[in-house]
Formats: structure tokens, sequence, C-alpha cells
């Protein structure tokens, strides 16, 4: 499959998400407004943060398949760390808004909440809808080792349990009405948007976490003594050190130092390298690799050695 397809199956994996995200949006919004329920309105405001994020990937899924030129040598790819990021902030300013008025329903102020047909059949509706988006979304993110769309079917899929602790909050305000004793259950509405919240918090905080580290270039845990343990394997290569790894999107870029025999011509020298390189693709799949030679004499001892 060229290039050019491999974007066009990206970019319709997102685009399949905008497009759910804006029939979400707006179908728990007009629930919500007509039941007064926190929790679907929660759901509603999550929603309309899961179309600026599903945007926000569709817009750095199509940047960063630019190809790299003079003014950014590593291609475009960190685009889509930075709209994770944004993501981020967008989530956790949510996630207060929702703990706030949560607490204010709590304890401060009572609310009617009208647990109908209609509040069970949006939350209903939406656990199908984010179960098929986030598989459509896992199975890109994972053919084409896609940070932007694995970020995307995380949310999504967390999205999921969110709307069935909203289900129970509703299913709490029904038998408050219906059973006697149980009048405590009323607040369940409230309660399940607190859930949600802090669930998006979660979510939000291990997302942040990712893009900073990927935008601060930490190389994948372990990976490293991976690369020089293989390498340093290949028959001919005496030793292999100084090895820097870094991510660009979906890509990664190595660089490392690897010494073998200064007698060898230049041509034994490049089949060597190649191997090198094939290596660290093995370990390191989608990966640019640059190898620095450096010339021993046979009877030196390896650095290391």
């Amino acid at each position: 499959m060229s290039h050019t397809q491999d974007q066009q199956e990206k970019q319709s994996a997102a685009l399949s998400s905008v497009i759910a995200a804006i029939g979400l949006t707006t179908f728990k919004i007009i629930v919500g407004t007509l039941t007064n329920s926190l929790g679907i309105l929660a759901e509603a405001a999550h929603s309309a943060l899961d179309l600026v994020a599903a945007l926000m990937t569709l817009f750095a899924i199509r940047v960063s398949g630019q190809p790299a030129d003079k003014e950014h040598n590593f291609g475009h790819g960190k685009i889509e760390n930075l709209s994770a990021l944004f993501e981020t902030l967008l989530l956790l300013a949510t996630s207060a808004w929702i703990i706030n008025e949560a607490a204010q329903r709590l304890f401060f102020k009572k609310a009617e909440v009208t647990a109908s047909i209609w509040s069970f059949i949006v939350m209903g509706t939406s656990i199908v809808i984010d179960y098929t988006r986030s598989r459509i979304l896992s199975r890109a993110a994972k053919k084409y080792n896609s940070q932007a769309l694995e970020a995307d079917a995380l949310h999504f899929s967390t999205d999921i349990w969110s709307s069935s602790v909203v289900i129970l909050g509703l299913i709490g305000v029904t038998i408050a009405r219906s059973v006697t004793g149980l009048h405590w259950m009323s607040e369940a509405d409230a309660v399940a948007a607190l859930v949600v919240a802090l669930i998006v918090v979660f979510i939000s905080v291990n997302l942040g976490w990712r893009t900073i580290q990927a935008l601060l270039d930490a190389a994948p845990k372990g990976v490293s003594d991976k690369i020089v343990k293989g390498v340093s394997r290949i028959k001919g290569i005496k030793d292999c050190h100084a090895v820097r790894i870094r991510s660009s999107g979906a890509s990664w870029f190595v660089d490392l130092h690897v010494t073998m025999d200064g007698n060898r011509t230049l041509n034994e020298a490049h089949a060597l390298t190649e191997k090198v390189e094939k290596k660290v693709q093995e370990l390191l799949p989608g990966s640019d690799v640059t190898v620095h030679v450096e010339p021993i004499e046979m009877a030196e001892t390896p650095p290391g050695g």
C-alpha cells in the first residue's frame, strides 16, 4: 500500500470520528437540556471536547503526513503530540467545570432531573457509537503506529465506561422516585457526573504525561539496551554505543555509533552498516537509522571491552 493510500485510510478513520462526535454531541445536548440531567450534560460537554479532539486529530494526521522539508528536517510528526497536549488541556478544563457543578448540586442547590426513556436512549446510543469508532481508530493506530489515532481510540473507549456510569446515575434517580426510603438516590445523577469527571481527569493525566514525554524526546524504555545487544551480536561489529532515539509522530529516528575493524574496505563497512540498520528496524519498526562508524585495530580492546 502506498504512502498516499496509508494517509487516506488514516484520515478516513479520523473523519469517521469527527462525524460521530458531531452527532453524539448534538443528541446529548438536546436530551440533557430537556431532562435537566447533569450527568448527560457532562457527557455532552465531554462529547463536545471529543469533537474538538477529533478535529485536531484529523488536522494533525493531515499535517504529519507531509514529507520533511528544509525547515522541518525530521518531518511534521510532532504536530500529533501538540494536538494531544491541546486535547489534554481541554479535558482538564471541562473536568473542573463538571466537578464544580456537581458539588454545587450535591451541597448547595437542588436541581430536578427527569430520567425519561430518551435519557437512556441517548446514553445507550453513545455506548454503541463509541465502541464502534474506538475499534476503527484502534485498528488504524496499530496498523500505522499513529500516536494521534491511538490517543483518540483510548479516549473513546473510556467514554463507554463514563456513559455506563451516567446510566447508573439515571437508574438511581428513577429508583429514588419509585421506592420509599431511597430518596438519597436522587443525588445519583450528580455523583455520576463526578465519576465521569474523575475518569476524564485520569485519562487526561495519562495522555498528557505521554505527550510531554514525546515532546521531550524520551526514548521508549528498554529499547536502547535491546539495540545495543542486538547490534553487538552482528558479525564484524565490535561494539555499539551512544544510542539516541527520538520520536516524531508515528516515526522514530535512531542515531548510534559502532566500532569495526579499521582495515575493512569502504564497501565492506557500508554493507555492515546496512545490516545494523536492518537490525534496528527489526527492533523498532518504522525507524530512520543513522550509523556512525568508528574504526579500531583488531589488536585493540573495543570500548567497554
